[in-house]
């Protein structure tokens, strides 16, 4: 098993809550370093960027996978394909508890040297919410 962080429409109740059929990690978590979160493009699909140093440390959930449970959101997120993300490691922290956990996990995230200038960009962002997914639209391969 491994442990997924996601922050954006792979959470609970988001729109591709679907594809995520990991098992959800009790806890709040946030990045341990400060990460550019931005809603990106006329979807306004939500995306982390390195480098890491920018932006706010980004809230989401932690989720313990399999590697099948992987292999479908890496489809999701077109992990390998020129405009799809990277999953890499990063470090996160519990930060509902008096002395939280620091956890190495899986993120998926782009390199912000991809994301064309004229992209127009929301953020940054600390954490995606409910009201932000009004106007996502996306068609990632499930």
């Amino acid at each position: 098993m491994s442990l997924l962080f996601v922050y954006g429409s792979l959470k609970q109740g988001f729109p591709n809550e679907h594809v995520n059929t990991g098992r959800r990690v009790a806890g709040q978590y946030r990045t341990r370093e400060r990460y550019p979160l931005y809603l990106l493009g006329e979807g306004e699909v939500p995306c982390v960027l390195t480098p890491a140093g920018s932006g706010h440390q980004v809230i989401g959930e932690l989720y313990e996978v399999n590697d099948g449970d992987l292999q479908r959101m890496d489809r999701l997120e077109r992990i390998g394909e020129p405009q799809g993300y990277e999953r890499i490691e990063i470090t996160v922290e519990r930060f509902d508890v008096a002395a939280g956990e620091a956890l190495s996990v899986f993120v998926y995230l782009k390199q912000e040297c991809f994301i064309p200038p004229s992209t127009q960009r929301i953020g940054p962002l600390a954490e995606y919410r409910a009201e932000h997914t009004a106007r996502f639209h996306w068609i990632g391969a499930a």
